[in-house]
């Protein structure tokens, strides 16, 4: 905006300087000034548009970490009020990053049902990042190999399980593990197995595989 304002100004000062100076002070000397005028303005309203942006962003922030607070400190219930006036009220991210903080609390509360309601939402939610899409899926997932079936799982995480995909190893063990506890130890072995050949799963996720793999073996029910 800067150079362009150096620019435009720069242009007009050689025009007055020449030998037509009346002429074209006469014809654009109104254009020049309402133009200028309208720069002026214009960059005083984005100014202020940003800083309106950035003390309502700062605000959401100092609101959500006062949440997580109160989460940490099992104050529950609290918890949950701060972050669902946070998810209406808030700016920028802190809304659906107050949704995803609230299932997880809903969880430890023993609330499952209700956590996973607001992780589908917001995995379903196109207007939130791809990241905390996946993440929110994912931990969804990882409920319900408690509480939920093979089916519920897989409908959860098994878009994130090809490769190159971030989370695609988390999600193949959370469908190793609902296969599994469902008793379908011959698909337990394929997520583990993919696991297990995947030059680039952590080791912590690989030897957990690996651990189920020797089970799977050692029980003879899976070929």
């Amino acid at each position: 905006m800067a150079q362009n304002d150096d620019s435009f100004f720069r242009e007009v000062n050689e025009e007055l300087r020449s030998d037509q100076l009346r002429f074209v002070w006469k014809r654009f000397g109104r254009i020049l000034i309402g133009a200028a005028a309208l720069i002026v303005i214009g960059t005083a309203g984005y100014r202020g548009y940003e800083y309106w942006g950035q003390h309502n962003a700062s605000q959401s922030g100092d609101r959500f970490i006062a949440a997580l607070q109160l989460a940490s400190e099992n104050k529950n219930d609290e918890a949950l009020a701060a972050l669902g006036a946070i998810e209406k009220e808030g700016t920028g991210s802190y809304p659906v990053l107050a949704k995803l903080r609230a299932a997880s609390v809903q969880a430890s509360k023993g609330d499952t049902t209700g956590a996973v309601a607001g992780l589908t939402e917001i995995g379903n939610d196109g207007k939130a990042p791809q990241a905390i899409r996946d993440l929110a899926k994912l931990r969804a997932a990882w409920l319900l190999i408690d509480t939920g079936t093979y089916e519920q799982v897989s409908a959860q995480a098994e878009g994130m399980t090809a490769p190159g995909q971030m989370l695609a190893n988390s999600a193949r063990e959370a469908l190793g593990l609902a296969a599994y506890k469902a008793g379908n130890l011959a698909q337990a072995k394929q997520w583990f197995k993919q696991i297990a050949d995947d030059s680039t799963a952590p080791r912590n996720v690989a030897n957990r595989a690996q651990i189920m793999l020797d089970n799977i073996a050692a029980s003879g029910k899976a070929p």
